[in-house]
């Protein structure tokens, strides 16, 4: 049963974290990046008072890759993101349930954002942080878990933004989920990591064992064909199955360039090891261009969408283009991804599949990876893109004290080695069990007093204003 509550507090911080190696994706390079984390306090209708937390990377150059814009002004993008949504959550002081609140400032944000040359992707991000933290305050209130209070629906998730479903219909896709046990790791291979010999991409020691792999493309078949090749003949000494999937991150200028890579992945017989095993091709067109391109001559395999995914209205967009799948990101808000795995499911029950994947945004290790990894689990995904632990040394520099109760509060989910608290990866697989912890798969919060000020965006010079 739905509860209702009222916003108290909204307390923004930040933690910067540094890579372990460059990781590069597109056009960019990310050595290092902020994390932002939220700290919100609720009221809930006869229950009192609860805080709740969520914390995402703000990865630049990802949520807008517009060129004029540098890799800094894309993170300020997503600090001004942040304290739009703090201001907008914290202005009324009425009850309401959770999706309830969101569903009022949704439309707000994105406007408001857009008076600030702000993307509608970015715009969303400071939504999603403050929703999984109030989400997480009032399943603490509650002292229900997320896959339980989920299940009974208690944040109140209706069809109000979603027309072409009925709210029965997300209740009744709820009702139905089961946290999964294990949930494999996709292992991301960026574009600038090592493909052959020791900490290349066979390498256990890499790839920590992993089943899934994930493919960053750069936007040149004949570039990305050859690369390909290397890494499908080193995939190809797996003592054990494997499969692919490919990311583009919009790196493929049109239709007509996604051909060629199509083609090649159909008729060369040295992509073999890589097409045989593909399961889908990730955005792989600009999200200005996506939304125009009917996917034409490329439908030998599977295409999801996922910088593309704006909007509530994205998967539904997507589809009538062809594309058959959806990305799941936390950072790009959790009550999106059930009404979108609602979707997926309805649609494949009339006969066509439709799928959402779990992809990862560096997710860092505590409640970042934690959250997302729940709602993964929670929705029915069996493998999701985890790239985090790859790219960045454990809890890299957060206080040791705070790493270690992360440990005490999930033994099956972080490990200690090498003197760090890290991410357990059992047989390529990550265990749930302990994030089932009351709240939104929190069993410990941050501690706060550590944690950096949250900078306050600084102020940018629209294009329009220059001309």
């Amino acid at each position: 049963m739905p509860l209702r509550l009222a916003v108290r507090d909204i307390a923004l911080f930040e933690r910067a974290v540094r890579f372990a190696r460059p990781f590069r994706f597109g056009a960019v390079v990310v050595e290092a990046a902020a994390q932002a984390f939220v700290r919100v306090e609720i009221e809930i209708e006869g229950k009192g008072r609860s805080v709740g937390a969520s914390a995402e990377m703000m990865v630049p150059k990802w949520f807008d890759k517009r060129a004029h814009l540098s890799p800094d002004q894309t993170a300020d993008e997503l600090r001004r993101s942040l304290t739009i949504a703090r201001d907008l959550y914290c202005k009324g002081s009425d009850f309401d349930t959770a999706f309830g609140h969101h569903a009022s400032w949704i439309a707000a944000q994105v406007e408001s954002c857009a008076k600030h040359d702000i993307p509608p992707l970015a715009a969303i991000f400071g939504a999603a942080e403050i929703d999984k933290a109030i989400l997480d305050a009032l399943l603490r209130g509650a002292d229900a878990d997320f896959f339980d209070g989920m299940a009974a629906n208690i944040a109140g998730i209706d069809a109000r933004l979603s027309p072409d479903l009925g709210s029965e219909d997300i209740t009744q896709f709820l009702r139905g989920c089961r946290r999964g046990d294990r949930v494999a790791i996709r292992h991301t291979v960026g574009l600038d990591d090592k493909v052959e010999g020791e900490g290349g991409v066979a390498d256990p020691a890499e790839n920590s064992g992993a089943r899934y792999f994930k493919l960053k493309l750069a936007g040149n078949p004949d570039a990305d064909v050859a690369r390909l090749v290397r890494i499908g003949r080193e995939l190809a000494r797996l003592p054990r199955s494997y499969h692919v999937t490919l990311d583009a991150n919009e790196q493929y200028a049109d239709l007509k360039d996604l051909r060629g890579l199509v083609d090649r992945l159909r008729c060369d017989a040295a992509l073999a090891p890589i097409a045989g095993r593909l399961l889908y091709i990730e955005q792989p067109m600009p999200r200005e261009v996506t939304r125009t391109s009917p996917l034409e001559g490329v439908n030998a395999y599977d295409f999801i969408i996922d910088e593309a995914d704006d909007s509530y209205h994205a998967f539904v967009a997507a589809r009538s283009l062809g594309y058959r799948g959806i990305s799941s990101k936390s950072c790009k808000g959790l009550y999106k991804s059930v009404i979108n795995a609602t979707r997926a499911a309805k649609w494949s029950a009339e006969g066509e599949r439709f799928f959402v994947t779990g992809e990862d945004l560096t997710c860092q290790a505590g409640l970042a990876v934690q959250q997302d990894l729940a709602l993964g689990a929670l929705i029915g995904m069996t493998h999701m893109e985890r790239n985090g632990h790859h790219y960045v040394d454990g809890f890299a520099d957060t206080p040791i004290e705070e790493a270690d109760a992360f440990l005490a509060a999930h033994p099956g989910l972080y490990a200690r080695a090498g003197g760090k608290v890290r991410l357990a990866i059992h047989d390529g697989d990550l265990l749930t069990a302990s994030l089932t912890a009351p709240g939104f798969a929190t069993g410990v919060h941050p501690h706060w007093p550590a944690m950096q000020a949250f900078r306050q965006p600084k102020a940018r010079t629209l294009q329009e204003q220059t001309i």
